[in-house]
């Protein structure tokens, strides 16, 4: 069978569904001119008409729901679905949400253009949530590796489906690699050494991509150890490694202008035919880059050809990988496309609101409960909703179109109101008037509400139409008429500078001030310093927070719901300063608990703030990420108890006075990030959440207490409920080893299993736990081991509450020296460092180091060194200029073995070797330091012995 939109006369051999994938994407590839190949290398791939292929686009978004094309279901932000930890519930929110974009591929592409939206589903983020002042927080799932991995793996057989042959959506994974900062990020470093790099940030990806679920990835905005992502080696030797069991190969994008970055601003390449072929070296498939320009990129491309930085070969190798997607994405064979049927009805139907309510109220989770909760809407006939987020829902920058806005103060009244209560809303946010002193007229003719997210950053909605005020890019004019904040530059921000007695309206965005004119009375915001800027009268038309206390103190009980504005204070290209509540949110909601005793916070975030007065001082905490067009009901619901509370914590909630490592820091290890390393005691800990049930772990039992290399044992526990009403319990496997050479975690999730339980039911949970699960990665090899030694199983409620423990003991011979005589040792291969930056060793592969301050040395420290015969060390060296008497030294416990002054080589890529005679020769084991002193950067070492 052939498909039928071919006509007979033309159909060629790739038109022939008979025929294996792999000989109708050479037959098409051939028939293909070389500058059709090229031009298949930008994001807009052209139609070639002359052979009925259509025009093709990378990339729709996708992460919770399909965005940008429209109103469509939105379900809860990545991390709130991080928080549901319900993998079959991820699947199938992912599985709604590839229909959906297929229903927009079938019946509402573009007419014009480059083809119609893509069924390349850029979904999902799996960068790990390792700092919680990241901008894009929201977008990613967990700071642990495992969890991280097993939704990203759900998530993706979701977009996939399960057609044997065809996919519904082909995902592809965001963002290759090592990226969880925004400020800077196009040049920013991240620096992995090898350990933090296998056991963390590759664990995230790894198990998703050796599953075959995904199609994709996407490289990174950032460097990782000094070298862009979108040249690292590791697409080719880890990636794609890893997809080969699959028999598919990966299709790499690049990110927005990414490509272009690679010369300005990161001065990585001298020119952008240089950076483009470099970047398809290195795996690049398709570029996205100049928006729908293809010219640019296609010139940049030939010209690569042309001066022999790329062949014909490594253009086929990308258009290869592209046309084997669509070929399973159906385009070639309509005829046999099994989502045919898919019709428009199926954006935002019931079966997926009723999804996207249960998305959102699994992923709820209680943090704090006092015996307020659950509310007995019984005898709670007033409940006064109080905060900025009490009335409005918010869309993210990756969120489609909200089809409608259920927020808190809905759900809570719709169902207070069926029962007799009611529910009394107040914002906290003041009226003000804003009068010129110029014209005396009212700004915009109308009062507004204002609403302070932080740092002075004010949002000011029309109190007639609730819309925002907005900065016109045409004409820096302002109106307000923007019933949403979405948009990339966010022009609804405002500052209220105090000048004297009036005040001065500054736009957060250009930094400039209004100004009327006297003639005519236009505001325009124009004024480039407060000199020249308009002075605004403010009358205080209400006060926001009297309301506030007044609505709560006639109420029985009030509801504060605080929280961010996703496209402001912590976003896409922009980080937060620190974890704290808005000072006037903080304000706000010790007022009101001031008034009423019995107050519950509502967070609804996109990342974990520090609460230390609010679990001090309130009987009730609750979380819940920005949830999409149902929050309000699911929030509802477990206020008043109509649902257990299921969700818990995908990363740890920091205290106040905790203070966090610097936010370029990427060494969880020695930086104390995340619950596996962080020393100290968390406000909310990774996995916390709680019921309205108890629960009773016992019956820990392992199937062998004793295991050896490469091989498993089933782990048992028995899960009981003993309250009295029907919830669920995230049963949490951990593993700890005990005494080790190495710094371990202290202690890293194994497994996980999410049960329901009706009152006194129990159920025995097996975990199948392998000594993989136990591995670390071995600097001195190369390669994970489970080391022989003493380990311990862990069953726990969260990272920091663990109810039963057992022994487990790997057995095998003791670890082995590391051997340097003979032997390259990389210096990046250390144990433990002070000071130290890593670093490319060339444009293309390898990483070095350098010391992160020259003005002090730097040591590298390597454990258990084998030295017998060794009688002379060399070092490879890279020195472009410097002061004399730079040099690097090699000591153990005994003293200085060696210096070794430093040569000049010419650039930071012109690698030389440097030796020293040592004055004895050595023997046994050693604890070796390398001490660097300068600006040099250091690849490698090696000890070689007499004769």
């Amino acid at each position: 069978m052939v498909s039928e939109s071919v006509p007979a006369a033309d159909r060629l051999p790739f038109h022939d569904p008979a025929l294996p994938a792999r000989k109708r994407i050479d037959d098409l590839l051939g028939r293909l001119t070389l500058d059709e190949r090229i031009a298949m290398l930008h994001q807009y791939s052209p139609a070639v008409p002359r052979l009925g292929v259509a025009a093709f686009r990378t990339g729709s978004e996708a992460l919770h729901g399909v965005a940008w094309l429209g109103v469509a279901t939105v379900f809860p932000q990545a991390v709130g679905l991080g928080a549901t930890w319900d993998e079959e519930l991820v699947r199938r929110v992912a599985e709604a949400t590839s229909v959906e974009l297929r229903a927009f591929h079938y019946h509402r592409s573009p007419a014009i253009g480059s083809g119609a939206n893509s069924l390349q589903a850029w979904a999902p983020v799996l960068n790990l949530l390792r700092d919680p002042r990241w901008g894009r927080n929201e977008e990613g799932y967990s700071e642990d590796p495992l969890h991280t991995a097993r939704l990203g793996t759900a998530f993706c057989r979701g977009l996939t489906g399960d057609h044997h042959r065809f996919l519904r959506t082909a995902p592809v994974l965001k963002h290759f690699l090592a990226y969880n900062n925004e400020d800077d990020r196009c040049v920013t470093s991240s620096g992995v050494r090898p350990r933090v790099l296998q056991e963390y940030d590759l664990a995230a990806f790894r198990p998703v991509i050796a599953s075959g679920a995904a199609t994709g990835a996407m490289a990174a905005y950032n460097l990782v150890n000094g070298r862009p992502c979108h040249v690292t080696p590791l697409i080719e030797t880890e990636l794609r490694r890893w997809a080969e069991p699959t028999g598919h190969d990966l299709f790499v994008v690049s990110d927005a202008e990414a490509p272009s970055n690679l010369v300005d601003p990161e001065h990585y390449f001298d020119d952008h035919a240089e950076s483009h072929a470099a970047a398809l070296k290195a795996g690049i498939d398709s570029f996205t880059d100049h928006g729908e320009d293809s010219a640019t990129p296609f010139r940049r491309l030939s010209e690569a050809l042309d001066r022999g930085l790329i062949d014909e070969a490594d253009v086929n190798r990308a258009v290869r990988r592209q046309l084997a997607i669509r070929f399973r994405l159906g385009e070639f064979d309509p005829g046999l496309d099994p989502y045919a049927a898919i019709g428009p009805e199926v954006i935002d139907c019931q079966e997926h609101r009723a999804l996207a309510l249960r998305a959102a109220t699994e992923s709820v989770v209680l943090l704090r409960n006092d015996g307020l909760l659950p509310l007995d809407s019984a005898r709670t006939r007033r409940i006064a909703v109080v905060g900025p987020l009490a009335g409005v829902l918010c869309e993210d920058w990756y969120s489609g179109t909200l089809p409608y806005q259920v927020t808190v103060a809905d759900g809570l009244a719709a169902v207070l109101g069926d029962r007799g209560g009611e529910v009394v809303v107040a914002d906290g946010a003041d009226r003000v008037a804003l009068r010129s002193r110029t014209s005396g007229e009212l700004l915009g003719k109308t009062a507004f509400d204002v609403s302070d997210w932080g740092d002075g950053v004010l949002t000011l909605r029309s109190a007639e139409t609730g819309r925002y005020l907005s900065l016109k890019s045409a004409d820096d004019s302002l109106a307000a008429d923007q019933d949403q904040i979405k948009s990339w530059d966010v022009r609804e921000t405002f500052r209220l500078v105090p000048a004297d007695d009036s005040v001065l309206l500054q736009n957060v965005l250009t930094g400039r001030y209004a100004v009327v004119d006297p003639v005519d009375g236009r505001v325009s915001l124009s004024a480039d310093a407060p000199e020249s800027a308009e002075r605004w009268e403010r009358e205080l038309l209400r006060d926001g927070t009297a309301e506030a206390l007044a609505a709560a103190a006639a109420a029985d009980v009030a509801v504060v719901v605080l929280g961010n504005q996703p496209l402001i204070d912590g976003r896409e290209t922009e980080d937060r300063t620190g974890i704290a509540l808005p000072a006037a949110q903080e304000a706000l909601l010790r007022a009101v608990a001031g008034v009423r005793r019995d107050t519950a916070l509502v967070v609804m975030s996109s990342y974990p703030y520090a609460l230390d007065w609010a679990d001090e001082h309130l009987p009730a905490v609750v979380w819940t990420s920005h949830g999409g067009q149902e929050t309000g009901r699911a929030v509802a619901a477990v206020l008043l108890g109509e649902t257990d509370p299921g969700g818990r914590l995908p990363q740890t909630w920091y205290r106040s006075d905790d203070e966090l490592p610097h936010p370029l820091d990427y060494d969880i290890i020695k930086a104390g990030w995340t619950y596996q390393y962080h020393r100290a005691a968390p406000l909310y800990p990774f996995g916390h959440g709680l019921s309205y049930t108890d629960f009773a772990h016992r019956d820990l039992i392992l199937s062998a207490d004793t295991v050896t290399g490469n091989s498993a044992i089933d782990v048992s526990v028995t899960l009981t409920n003993t309250g009295a009403r029907t919830g669920s319990e995230v049963v949490q496997l951990y593993v700890r080893a005990l005494g080790t050479r190495y710094e371990a975690p202290r202690l890293r999730l194994a497994d996980f299993r999410k049960v329901s339980l009706a009152p006194d039911e129990s159920r025995v949970l097996t975990f199948r736990l392998s000594t993989d699960q136990l591995a670390h990665w071995d600097v001195a090899t190369g390669a994970f081991t489970a080391d022989p030694g003493a380990y311990e199983v862990l069953i726990a409620r969260s990272a920091d509450n663990v109810v039963l423990t057992a022994p487990l003991t790997v057995a095998g011979p003791a670890p082995a020296p590391r051997t340097a005589v003979g032997r390259r040792v990389l210096a990046v291969d250390f144990d433990d460092h002070d000071g130290v930056t890593i670093v490319d060793a060339t444009r293309t592969t390898g990483d070095a180091v350098t010391p992160a301050d020259p003005a002090r040395p730097t040591t590298l420290r390597f454990s258990s060194v084998d030295l017998s015969g060794a009688v002379r060390v060399e070092a490879e060296i890279a020195w472009e200029n410097g002061d004399p008497g730079e040099r690097v030294e090699f000591w153990t416990d005994e003293g200085l073995l060696a210096e070794i002054p430093v040569p000049v080589t010419g650039g930071r890529y012109e690698w030389a070797t440097a030796s020293a005679t040592l004055p004895a020769p050595l023997s046994g084991v050693h604890d070796l330091r390398v001490r660097m002193h300068g600006t040099f950067r250091l690849a490698a070492f090696r000890f070689s012995a007499a004769g």
